[in-house]
């Protein structure tokens, strides 16, 4: 190779790299070698890289949105035994997962005796929707209450609902939980307030609708509250065996059996 040739091939570097475009970078020198060997055209050429470049962004974009998630990396489809799943439950599965519901702004609850996979399913979908370009947070419900409590206490609240309003879904993993105090409940209730009809959320409860006044206290706040997270929304129902007891029952199976000293 030429001093000039070498200039010119550091030179196309560094402009590329001003350019921001790590793959141009990366490939440019390869893919050019394969267009001569080829007989590419330039445009051929410029067309392969930039198909390049831009399944690099995506693939470094879901990779972003799936660290900020926070979704526990081993609860997946994959590892969900969907059919330890009620069949209506199954059934619906495979459409959620697409993310209509997102476009829609729509929520999902999913209520259950604990033990029936609620999180696991939730978590399962969410990753997911994360593969498909949406933006989506996991986080234990009496966790996001002690935020939202912090920042109303620093007058950050609707700085923080802003942060949360950047997710197009937010999963709240077991509401049951949540204090039975009235600012938990009042932060809570904002929250899906804001929420409602503009943005999703996935929520997992073991108690049903009946018992919501444990959280929300008086009668009126509580019928509010389903109100808005139940209009537009999907309901799975978890019934039957608890999948954690039964995944429990085989890891004692595949364990060898200790033999007795004789």
């Amino acid at each position: 190779m030429t001093k000039r040739k070498q200039r010119g091939e550091e030179g196309v570097e560094v402009l590329l790299r001003s350019l921001r475009l790590p793959s141009f970078v990366a490939y440019h020198a390869e893919v050019g070698l394969k267009a001569e060997k080829q007989g590419w055209s330039f445009g051929q050429y410029l067309y392969h890289l930039a198909e390049q470049e831009l399944a690099d962004r995506e693939r470094r974009r879901i990779e972003r949105l799936l660290k900020q998630s926070r979704l526990p990396p081993s609860k997946t489809l994959a590892t969900l035994k969907q059919e330890l799943l009620p069949a209506k439950v199954r059934r619906q599965v495979p459409t959620l997962c697409e993310g209509g519901f997102v476009e829609r702004a729509e929520n999902v609850l999913s209520f259950g005796l604990p033990g029936r996979g609620k999180t696991h399913l939730a978590c399962a979908i969410g990753h997911e929707l994360v593969a498909r370009g949406y933006s989506v947070l996991f986080t234990p419900t009496y966790q996001l209450v002690q935020q939202l409590l912090a920042a109303k206490r620093d007058l950050l609240l609707e700085r923080a609902l802003r942060r949360l309003d950047r997710f197009d879904v937010v999963i709240c993993d077991d509401l049951g939980y949540v204090q039975q105090e009235r600012d938990e409940m009042e932060v809570l209730f904002t929250f899906l307030g804001e929420r409602y009809e503009r943005r999703s959320v996935m929520i997992t409860s073991n108690l049903d609708f009946s018992k919501w006044d444990r959280i929300f206290k008086d009668p009126m706040t509580t019928a509010a509250a389903i109100d808005r997270v139940v209009h537009h929304s999907t309901i799975l129902e978890l019934t039957g065996k608890s999948i954690r007891n039964e995944e429990a029952m085989e890891r004692n199976q595949k364990q060898p059996k200790k033999r007795g000293k004789k």
